[in-house]
């Protein structure tokens, strides 16, 4: 076979390896999100992925090497999402779209696998070495979209401290979004939580 032949062969190889793995990846958030920390098994995610157990075993050879590169899809996911804010009009209001923002981050299917990684971290020293490096990045876009997002300046300290309780309230709304669908109080607490926000920052 020639060089060209062998090239093309391994193209199409490379590209379903690719797919396979995007596959378990994101098999392993749904899993982690849906049904707990004990469902991400790579067994039990190869069978939500529809690959078979060997395949997934080719990537993962270990749960550990799943989680944490699962560990790092949801955290890379989570910042894109922090920074991708959408452009707020000048006369729009500006408080409102920063607390929504910043809500949105938090109840989404990747924080509710994060959260499930999180609780098991609690207990478990390596799992937490691994993801508090993540966690802290992801911490820091989220800070930085949602002052963008208020309009703020950076050395703005009323903004820097009302953003920041702003993330803690959003982080707890998204918490609650776990046990069952708060979707109707919540948009009250963002209400609510908007109007105090205009009230701190004048």
């Amino acid at each position: 076979m020639t060089t060209a032949g062998r090239t093309n062969r391994r193209e199409p190889q490379q590209e379903r390896s690719r797919i396979t793995r995007e596959r378990l990846l994101s098999s392993t958030i749904e899993a982690l999100a849906q049904d707990g920390w004990s469902a991400a098994t790579v067994a039990a995610v190869a069978e939500r992925a529809g690959v078979s157990r060997g395949a997934a075993q080719h990537h993962f050879p270990t749960r550990e090497a799943l989680i944490t590169a699962t560990l790092e899809q949801v955290f890379d996911d989570l910042a894109d999402s922090a920074t991708r804010a959408h452009p707020v009009p000048d006369d729009a209001d500006r408080v409102s779209a920063a607390v929504e923002h910043a809500v949105a981050m938090y109840t989404g299917t990747e924080f509710k696998a994060a959260l499930q990684i999180w609780a098991a971290a609690a207990s478990d020293s390596a799992l937490r070495a691994l993801i508090l490096p993540m966690e802290a990045r992801f911490a820091r876009a989220a800070h930085r979209t949602t002052m963008a997002v208020l309009g703020a300046e950076p050395d703005d300290d009323a903004a820097h401290r009302a953003v920041q309780a702003t993330l803690d309230l959003a982080r707890g709304l998204g918490l609650a979004d776990t046990l069952s669908d708060d979707s109707a109080r919540r948009a009250q607490v963002v209400a609510t939580w908007s109007e105090m926000m205009r009230a701190m920052l004048g």
